[in-house]
């Protein structure tokens, strides 16, 4: 008994460190604004340029907060970008189970390679990695590059700004929600 109070005390303090603060944009503008600075922060990595000329879309999460004790979640807010112009906004949600301890907060830059994979993603009232559709995971070489040649699949994710105690590029399980935004 001791032990599942225990876990639910740990559970609520993770809880509120994932919905409160930078995981949580406000308004459309504020998540703009943030969305418009994780695009500066991507564009200054070498062989973003070609990303971003191929690219048919851009999902950006600027700040996705994941925190985990044994039993871990993370949730962040974005928005879709088609032409360079914001097309809907969004929330990412995912949880796990296994070793874990710690706090993580990281951006997420997921580029739509082709036209009709961003057409179901856009068709869909919820999408799930790994079940809906697959994702490429590109890190950033130690170079400070990004490996132009992985660009061939349909969807890439970019995984960046990592700071914590945890790290982990799994995406596998990971919910994406169309957000009500103004």
């Amino acid at each position: 008994m001791k032990k599942l109070f225990l876990m639910s005390v740990i559970l609520a303090c993770f809880a509120s460190l994932i919905f409160t603060g930078d995981a949580v944009a406000t308004t459309a503008k504020v998540l703009d604004v943030e969305v418009d600075s994780t695009l500066d922060l991507f564009k200054a990595t070498k062989g973003s340029d070609e990303v971003l000329k191929k690219a048919a879309g851009l999902l950006v999460f600027p700040s996705i907060v994941k925190g985990g004790f044994g039993i871990g979640g993370e949730y962040g807010e974005g928005a879709l970008r088609v032409d360079g112009v914001t097309d809907g906004y969004y929330n990412t949600v995912a949880g796990s189970f296994g070793f874990q301890i710690g706090v993580q907060k990281k951006s997420m830059i997921l580029a739509f390679m082709d036209k009709s994979a961003l057409s179901k993603f856009q068709n869909s009232s919820g999408w799930k990695i790994g079940a809906d559709a697959s994702v490429a995971v590109i890190a950033v070489g130690a170079d400070g590059s990004i490996d132009t040649s992985k660009l061939n699949q349909p969807i890439i994710a970019f995984v960046f700004d990592q700071k914590g105690l945890m790290y982990n590029l799994t995406l596998e399980g990971t919910k994406i929600t169309k957000l009500n935004k103004k």
